[in-house]
């Protein structure tokens, strides 16, 4: 992948393509702190962008970004009240710690375009939760543009095609870092030599084992820092009584 010096580079992080499923499809875990910081030195990104959802139940929000500080506010909050069955503390606790994850994600500097998700209801009784940034991702791609020289797209979705043929067309160089088993042919074919497996940097993003990382204070608190993205549960509620179940993971757009 040949960056040029000197340019504008802007990444667009796809979190529901690249991202899902973390250590079960690529048995490794990402260290975010690490991945921007192997963005900016090694690739040269001078922006990075980061799409998904989060999950934020009965919390409203009066402007049209989340707060991160009052979502992990109202969970913590919810997690102390009475009267909660095992599995919806279990659920709440995740919302609050992908909720952390997010805010984590803000003070390494990653530029968030964080959405609610929504809650769709299946005819057994089972729910999906779901929030798609595809066009989220694509608008900041178009709406940015005329700032940026190069771009570097995290994702394989051949959703994407469409916009990276149209920049390519307006004479700006797109890479494409994305893992390789979940690429669209036509992504693969529009980046060319400027296509990298996702999993050929592991040694660069891969996240420090806590025993490694003692008495390094940086490195304990990338430690501490923990992708939810190879969560993938349901609660259900049958009659008065929830339970956990753990289910194989399918792919879900937005995570």
């Amino acid at each position: 992948m040949n960056i040029r010096r000197g340019k504008e580079i802007y990444a667009f992080i796809d979190a529901a393509n690249l991202f899902y499923g973390g250590e079960r499809s690529m048995h490794f875990r990402i260290d975010y702190a690490r991945l921007i910081a192997y963005l900016r030195e090694k690739m040269k990104v001078t922006k990075v962008f980061y799409y998904a959802g989060v999950d934020v139940e009965a919390y409203k929000e009066e402007g049209k970004e989340i707060n991160l500080d009052k979502l992990v506010k109202y969970f913590q909050d919810k997690l102390t009240e009475n009267g909660k069955t095992e599995a919806e503390t279990v659920l709440l606790g995740r919302h609050l710690e992908r909720a952390k994850f997010y805010r984590d994600l803000d003070k390494f500097g990653y530029d968030l375009r964080i959405k609610p998700t929504k809650v769709f209801k299946g005819a057994e009784g089972t729910t999906t939760t779901k929030a798609n940034c595809d066009v989220d991702l694509t608008f900041d791609m178009m709406r940015y543009m005329s700032q940026y020289n190069e771009a570097l797209v995290l994702s394989g979705d051949g959703d994407f095609a469409p916009i990276v043929e149209y920049l390519k067309s307006k004479h700006k160089k797109i890479h494409v870092l994305a893992r390789s088993e979940r690429t669209a042919r036509e992504m693969r074919e529009l980046a060319g030599d400027d296509f990298v497996d996702f999993k050929t940097i592991r040694k660069e993003i891969e996240m420090v084992s806590p025993r490694s990382a003692r008495g390094d204070p940086r490195q304990s608190e990338i430690a501490s820092v923990r992708s939810t993205e190879t969560r993938n549960d349901k609660i259900e509620l049958t009659g008065k009584r929830a339970t956990l179940k753990k289910n194989i993971p399918v792919f879900r757009k937005g995570f």
